[in-house]
């Protein structure tokens, strides 16, 4: 036959069976997993409470001194442009367009899209006062 009496005889001499040789086997996978899913529970941990502590942070901060902090910004840019000198007073017409986008918007605070038709009116005055003043500065 094409098999030594070497590898017979170890085979022989081996007490561990193929069923013991699986079940050995098995045990050391089940090991290994047990770590890995341990590893990335503790991970998984520390980035909850990495997240958690942020978002404390972020909600624990003064939230009325942030809103307190725009509106005064915002107050001194409509200053800042009140300020500003206007070379002569716009035609009535851009003046009632925008104060009808204004209103709108001012009315619509949190749907600004349904103001479309009134910003849509202005841009129509303001390309009609544009036109008429590249017609005067071209003739």
């Amino acid at each position: 036959m094409g098999v030594s009496q070497d590898i017979i005889g170890s085979l022989q001499s081996n007490g561990e069976s193929d069923l013991s040789r699986a079940q050995r086997l098995e045990l050391v996978v089940q090991a290994r997993v047990s770590d890995e899913l341990k590893k990335l529970s503790a991970q998984e941990s520390a980035a909850l409470k990495e997240t958690l502590a942020k978002v404390s942070e972020v909600t624990s901060g003064d939230v009325q001194g942030d809103r307190h902090t725009v509106s005064a910004e915002v107050e001194a840019l409509r200053a800042r442009l009140d300020k500003r000198k206007q070379l002569r007073p716009l035609p009535e017409s851009v003046e009632k367009a925008r104060g009808d986008v204004v209103r709108c918007l001012t009315e619509n605070d949190r749907r600004p899209l349904n103001c479309y038709e009134e910003v849509e009116a202005f841009k129509e005055e303001v390309r009609k006062l544009e036109k008429s003043w590249v017609d005067k500065v071209v003739r």
